[in-house]
């Protein structure tokens, strides 16, 4: 009878590591998703990706409405530092309890519509967020977001299309108050930055296509105004 253990070499190496450390853990808005809807998490961790990819080799960044902080880890993997910040208590504690000192990510709570974030980012992201915020909010909370930028530093907003909305579960269509179209997205952006560039997501692809066809966009902005 053959003594030859079972399974694959490597595998034994992965398996020990996390029998010793124990599983990773969900924060509260992804185990949600991963339990209710698996697809949205690709979703969502691929426009963390664009980031990343965008963001490549910054120093420290911010993020605005970073939820439990499960996405943040990708952009982590691609910068020097990334502090979050969200107003929702719970959330926040969520992403401190699943954090990770391999890719440590700064997660504390603060509202944005009260105040800017202290310090100074070489990038600002924020992902999922945008919508949220009633039109009569949108220039504080834009403001503030962006008010720690470094004046050669970058921002990157990301939010469903307005044409998408159709296609939305109740739930999330009830939250979204402030969609937009690609050019009215585009507009509003310019108002703080001098170059807005324009890019569509179907699903985890990002695209140059037919915006009025994207459910997803995302706008990368540099060179922020003095004043706006």
């Amino acid at each position: 009878m053959s003594s030859k253990p079972k399974g694959e070499p490597q595998n034994a190496i992965t398996t020990a590591e996390m029998l010793a450390t124990g599983p990773e853990v969900f924060g509260v808005a992804t185990g949600f998703e991963w339990r209710n809807d698996p697809r949205r998490v690709l979703f969502v961790l691929s426009r963390y990706k664009f980031v990343a990819k965008m963001f490549e080799g910054f120093g420290h960044v911010l993020e605005v409405g970073c939820g439990d902080g499960f996405g943040a880890r990708v952009v982590a993997q691609a910068v020097n530092s990334v502090t979050g910040v969200d107003f929702d208590p719970a959330y926040v504690s969520s992403a401190n309890e699943t954090s990770h000192e391999n890719w440590p990510v700064k997660c504390y709570e603060h509202d944005v519509l009260e105040a800017p974030v202290e310090g100074e980012f070489d990038g600002v992201y924020f992902l999922d967020v945008l919508e949220h915020i009633s039109k009569s909010d949108e220039h504080v909370f834009i403001s503030n977001a962006i008010a720690g930028l470094k004046t050669g530093g970058a921002c990157i907003v990301g939010m469903p299309s307005l044409e998408s909305q159709v296609y939305a579960s109740e739930r999330p269509r009830k939250a979204h108050v402030n969609c937009k179209t690609q050019p009215e997205f585009r507009k509003v952006m310019q108002q703080y930055f001098v170059n807005v560039f324009m890019f569509s997501a179907n699903d985890e692809v990002v695209h140059t296509g037919f915006s009025k066809m994207a459910h997803y966009s995302f706008a990368l902005c540099c060179g922020k105004r003095a004043t706006y």
